[in-house]
């Protein structure tokens, strides 16, 4: 059954090819992304030739994760047009690389702003949507940072995936009762195919990164190379946007509540699979059962 879609941060990396990836499977998709009219409006335009191209329903809307006035206008813009919202992605990121030291409470805060509040933003803007309807899905992309192997420089963006992944988590048990379904996809450390490194930032306080760089010379060149060596030859960012499809098309109420893409298998999947365990079993033991999956309350019509 045809879906309506959004995907934050959907301009390039793993929201541009699930955007793409979900249209072609003949899913309704908003590519949601800031500054449509601006740096972006080539993206924009690339978007649409490839819907022309592709006879699918692909379409982009204005969406800056920093702002609620933004997130709130592009859901009503989705919602006008489209009647109803199934499904929110919640992709849009931020990387920065760099000796954790070095960076000021203000630009590790503006990491957690993108990558954590945005979410809560958008949620803000849809759920009372979703809830009113009785059914859909936010399908959170996380990091396998947030259990698995973490090596160092990455500190402020592993703090902000691991902290959206509780929230995620939290989330999942709080909407269940409103048959709200959630699912977490956990990508590895995918060096191609997105622009996480070349785009990412950096601390200012050069003087505090020289120090480091004595020691620790060439470390985040040293950190992309050694992660693209542990990925097998086969390792591509489509299996992420595979995997997002395959989730949104599995039947409400089935879905699994985390995958994990991972080739080169830094440790996470192992890990979640004992929190996620512990998880179910603690929830079982204080009475709330019925909160780790989606039911209706009342019948759809």
């Amino acid at each position: 059954m045809s879906k309506t879609i959004l995907i934050t941060g959907a301009g390039s990396g793993f929201g541009a090819l699930s955007a793409r990836e979900l249209a072609k499977a003949g899913h309704t998709v908003y590519a949601a992304m800031r500054d449509t009219r601006g740096r972006n409006a080539g993206r924009v335009a690339d978007a649409a030739q490839w819907a022309a191209d592709n006879d699918a329903d692909l379409r982009t809307v204005e969406l800056d994760v920093l702002s609620q006035e933004s997130a709130d206008a592009a859901i009503k813009t989705v919602i006008d047009q489209a009647g109803r919202i199934d499904v929110v992605v919640h992709n849009a990121g931020h990387m920065v690389t760099g000796p954790t030291e070095a960076f000021t409470p203000e630009e590790i805060a503006a990491v957690y702003d993108t990558n954590v509040l945005g979410t809560q933003r958008v949620n803000r803007a849809v759920l009372p949507r979703l809830r009113e309807q009785g059914e859909g899905l936010l399908l959170w992309i996380g990091s396998t940072s947030t259990r698995g192997g973490t090596p160092p420089y990455l500190a402020p963006y592993f703090a902000a995936k691991a902290a959206m992944d509780s929230l995620a988590v939290s989330y999942a048990a709080e909407l269940a009762r409103f048959n709200i379904e959630t699912t977490i996809v956990v990508p590895g450390s995918f060096t191609k195919g997105t622009n996480h490194f070349a785009t990412g930032g950096h601390p200012a306080d050069e003087q505090t990164v020289k120090a480091y760089e004595a020691l620790y010379p060439g470390l985040v060149e040293q950190v992309s190379q050694r992660l693209a060596a542990l990925a097998p030859a086969d390792a591509d960012v489509s299996q992420v946007a595979d995997a997002v499809v395959q989730v949104v098309d599995t039947p409400h109420g089935e879905r699994p509540f985390r995958v994990h893409v991972d080739p080169a298998n830094d440790g996470s999947e192992e890990v979640s699979d004992v929190a996620d365990r512990i998880r179910r079993e603690f929830l079982s033991r204080v009475g709330l059962e019925d909160v780790l999956h989606p039911h209706a309350l009342h019948p759809q019509h």
